[in-house]
């Protein structure tokens, strides 16, 4: 279970790792996608990294209808 989904836009834009708790996530969408985070719970949406021709581990990618079920399934989304 994900307690805050955090739904990262721009690369510029990451939360503090003080902010984040030890179930929350991010999710790196659209432009985010070139910039990879150094906490261990992110995952990137997969055409947003295809589109933009950024190699990211096969593990860490979603397509939408993955991130469509853990924005359902999260207790708080926040977009960033």
């Amino acid at each position: 279970m994900v307690n805050n989904l955090w739904l990262i836009k721009r690369p510029a834009d990451f939360p503090e790792a003080d902010m984040l708790d030890r179930d929350d996530m991010i999710i790196l969408i659209q432009d985010a996608v070139i910039r990879i985070p150094t906490i261990e719970n992110w995952m990137a949406c997969r055409e947003d990294a295809v589109a933009r021709n950024v190699k990211i581990p096969e593990d860490k990618l979603l397509d939408y209808e993955e991130i469509i079920d853990i924005i359902e399934k999260a207790n708080k989304v926040i977009i960033w």
